[in-house]
């Protein structure tokens, strides 16, 4: 193990590439086939590399984020590897554009990147080096399930629940109320009563109709009904809960603790998801997990497993993390699911490492 932990940024390295999706995810907002990610590396004088990736939702928005990234190398060159001392001075130098969309991204990118290689220099995973423990988290497969209708959701259920997952998430949003429910009950005809079953209706209805389709779903058996209408609308939200049994779930699209907190302010939803990217990174997560605890709202998270395991280790109202597999076929050590569960790695850092020959394979940029 190292003893002296001090590390000085010498550079970035930030690669594009578009993974294929082995199940496309049809949404109410579109058709995912490929995961763009943006690889980062950031380099030290010391050997030390920290790496992590973020998902740019879009190809058109990956080439983008990818050249903010490599721009900002020259002004992180020299820096000490202190993460929430670069997180203020990036923080303050986009003051007036604001830290959100693609410069949010790449600051959270550089964030996860440094948490990464400061864990790696002390030569201890992540959840260590923020002081919480390895330990297994419960999570749900959120692989598949999309918009495919009620004939095949069953047989596609059932592949995403073999791996050892006891809960699945189903996409919801078809052009009627009808389809809906023969989805959600053909699934848990089909899986049984012991399954969970959560719901994401990825900002696809109006505040009226969700509470219609609500009200509809209330007696179904749902773990949550998650971003029925969109997602800056907490007064909608907070109408929503008022009228539902079934918990509303929200939180992927805030930008940044300071909405998070707006949120709760607002009774928006019952649980809360942060998504590490969009939140800030990790020294943004920590604030985050600090807000849920004093609200004692449970929090799950979104996407990026492979960080958002260690940061549920040091989440003391920690709920369900959200199982993705869309890095895997680009990291050396894919993560894997025991009895419902993923452990927390004990390897330095995150435990991200790249396959270089399948990046290569994908290289976009």
């Amino acid at each position: 193990m190292r003893t002296d932990t001090r590390l000085t940024i010498s550079g970035l390295r930030v690669r594009a590439v578009n993974v294929p999706l082995a199940r496309p995810l049809q949404t109410s907002s579109g058709t995912l086939s490929v995961a763009p990610l943006a690889l980062i590396d950031l380099h030290t004088d010391q050997g030390v590399t920290g790496r992590t990736y973020l998902f740019c939702y879009t190809p058109l928005a990956l080439q983008p984020v990818c050249a903010l990234l490599r721009n900002l190398d020259a002004v992180l060159q020299g820096l000490r590897v202190a993460p929430l001392e670069i997180d203020r001075l990036l923080q303050a130098r986009f003051r007036l554009l604001g830290a959100k969309g693609v410069v949010g991204m790449a600051l959270a990118g550089i964030d996860m990147a440094a948490w990464d290689a400061l864990a790696r220099a002390q030569g201890q995973p992540l959840a260590l080096a923020l002081g919480a423990d390895l330990c297994e988290i419960p999570a749900y497969n959120s692989c598949g399930l999309g918009l495919i209708g009620a004939d095949r959701v069953v047989a596609e259920a059932e592949q995403l629940l073999a791996p050892g997952f006891d809960a699945i998430k189903i996409r919801l949003g078809y052009p009627d109320l009808a389809t809906d429910l023969a989805v959600v009950r053909a699934v848990r005809r089909g899986v049984g009563d012991s399954v969970h079953l959560m719901s994401d209706y990825n900002q696809g209805l109006t505040v009226a109709e969700a509470s219609r389709r609500i009200r509809a779903l209330d007696d179904e058996g749902l773990c949550w009904i998650e971003e029925p209408c969109r997602a800056d609308d907490f007064e909608g939200y907070a109408r929503l809960r008022t009228e539902a049994t079934t918990p509303i779930q929200m939180g992927e699209n805030w930008w940044g603790p300071k909405e998070m907190a707006d949120s709760l302010r607002a009774g928006a939803s019952d649980l809360g998801m942060p998504d590490a990217m969009k939140i800030g990174g990790v020294s943004a997560w920590l604030k985050a997990a600090a807000l849920g605890e004093t609200a004692g709202m449970p929090l799950s998270t979104h996407l990026f497993p492979e960080v958002s395991v260690h940061l549920m280790a040091a989440t003391p109202t920690r709920h369900w993390l959200e199982y993705v597999d869309w890095a895997s076929p680009i990291l050396a050590d894919p993560m894997r699911i025991r009895a419902g569960k993923l452990a927390v790695p004990d390897a330095p850092g995150t435990g991200i490492d790249w396959d270089e020959a399948a990046v290569a394979r994908y290289l976009v940029g």
